[in-house]
């Protein structure tokens, strides 16, 4: 990250703003738009939240394109905006992420990205040295991967290494019900080298936010349905506990698996489409649980027995 920019305590993401493919209303259920938005940016903003993370295949650009229309009215100092090169939806061209870059930036209303992030190891060897040009000029401050196992984040930081640039940024899925980053060793690697490991999916698409159990399902339609509503049912003990904890902090269960990922040296990535979720977002950065509390949680999870790796992922052990 550029020096002058110091990171908050947690990100918010953008993945379910816009419509298409890989979009809000395919993935969440969601036809958010720009008068949607609005406020929610605007709040977060106003609470310091100023940490961005979006990507070039969500919703075919949509996610960016509102994101850059609420970036065009306040200063460039004071927002981080982290995005992807995504290799599934690269051309041929031999300039296709110097090309992909251009778009996202020109969809973003910006000439600088603070954070690039690769967003799949498709192939390391081939794609990780294009991302030295883009830094070496400028147009990108610090780069990350993403949904990379520990030895592509190793070699990833090898071949950067030969141009004196390192990994900044390490984005996996990590939960209470998936911590296969931490058993894999990364979370630790990151730690030991100064990496920020992001934390996607913290609330597991709102299973673990409390608002969703067998009588009240996610709704049908929506990919969140396909994965999750299955598994609701084994969640109600984990969730319980979320919800008796957070009585104690005057927190919600979000709230609570939000602070637990803090905890565990992470920047979660939360997404945010509601005012409401920003201040839930907000609050959880102050909250400080115990450790036999989050020792407690992660037995509750571990119990529950399921598995929420998705179709784009593989297991990091």
């Amino acid at each position: 990250m550029s020096e002058n920019k110091t990171l908050p305590k947690i990100a918010l993401g953008a993945w379910s703003w816009g419509k298409g493919a890989v979009g809000g209303d395919q993935i969440f259920g969601n036809h958010l738009l720009e008068k949607d938005l609005k406020p929610v940016f605007d709040l977060a903003m106003s609470n310091g939240l100023c940490l961005w993370d979006t990507a070039a295949v969500y919703g075919e650009g949509t996610s960016e394109k509102i994101l850059g229309n609420f970036i065009k009215n306040i200063s460039r100092k004071d927002i981080i905006i982290s995005t992807k090169f995504t290799p599934q939806i690269v051309s041929d061209s031999p300039n296709a992420m110097q090309e992909m870059l251009n778009e996202s930036k020109n969809r973003l209303n910006t000439e600088i990205i603070d954070l690039y992030w690769i967003h799949n190891p498709m192939d390391v060897e081939k794609w990780t040295p294009k991302l030295i040009p883009l830094f070496q000029s400028g147009q990108i401050k610090s780069v990350g991967v993403s949904n990379h196992n520990l030895a592509e984040i190793k070699r990833a930081n090898e071949i950067l290494g030969e141009a004196d640039i390192k990994i900044s940024a390490v984005q996996n899925h990590y939960s209470l019900l998936h911590r296969s980053s931490e058993k894999a060793g990364i979370v630790d690697y990151c730690k030991e080298h100064n990496i920020t490991f992001y934390s996607y999916m913290v609330l597991e698409q709102g299973a673990l936010s409390g608002k969703y159990n067998q009588e009240n399902p996610f709704p049908q339609g929506s990919s969140r349905a396909v994965y999750y509503n299955s598994i609701l049912q084994k969640l109600e003990i984990l969730v319980d506990k979320l919800k008796q904890i957070g009585e104690k902090y005057s927190a919600s269960p979000a709230q609570i698996a939000i602070a637990w990922a803090i905890y565990k040296g992470t920047l979660p990535i939360i997404g945010v489409t509601k005012v409401s979720q920003v201040e839930e977002a907000a609050k959880a950065i102050n909250i400080k649980l115990n450790n036999d509390e989050i020792k407690y949680l992660e037995l509750l999870s571990d119990e529950a027995g399921v598995n929420t790796l998705r179709d784009w992922e593989k297991n990091m052990i």
